[in-house]
């Protein structure tokens, strides 16, 4: 899947991370998960805590579905290994 239109944000909040997932291009959302404690990598698909999308989106339940599963897929996915520059080039993501 392409993520490229998805940024992760990390903020330090009285001694604790909070983890917001943005999506950049139309709709532009924001969502805040935290990790889900109960998965083998403690990390997840992470549990939603709040999600921020214009009224325009909020009736279209399957276009934010996918979009939610997508944010939740990008956010276990950002904290896997980082690949190296060169390999991102040749299989050019």
């Amino acid at each position: 899947m392409n993520f490229a239109h998805f940024m992760r944000i990390e903020r330090e909040v009285n001694g604790g991370t909070r983890y917001y997932v943005v999506h950049t291009h139309d709709p532009k959302f924001s969502i805040e998960l935290v990790p889900d404690r109960d998965a083998p990598d403690h990390i997840g698909k992470g549990v939603i805590k709040a999600l921020r999308l214009p009224n325009s989106w909020s009736g279209n339940y399957a276009q934010c579905g996918k979009l939610v599963a997508a944010a939740q897929e990008f956010f276990r996915e950002s904290f896997a290994e980082p690949v190296s520059k060169g390999e991102t080039r040749r299989f050019q993501v």
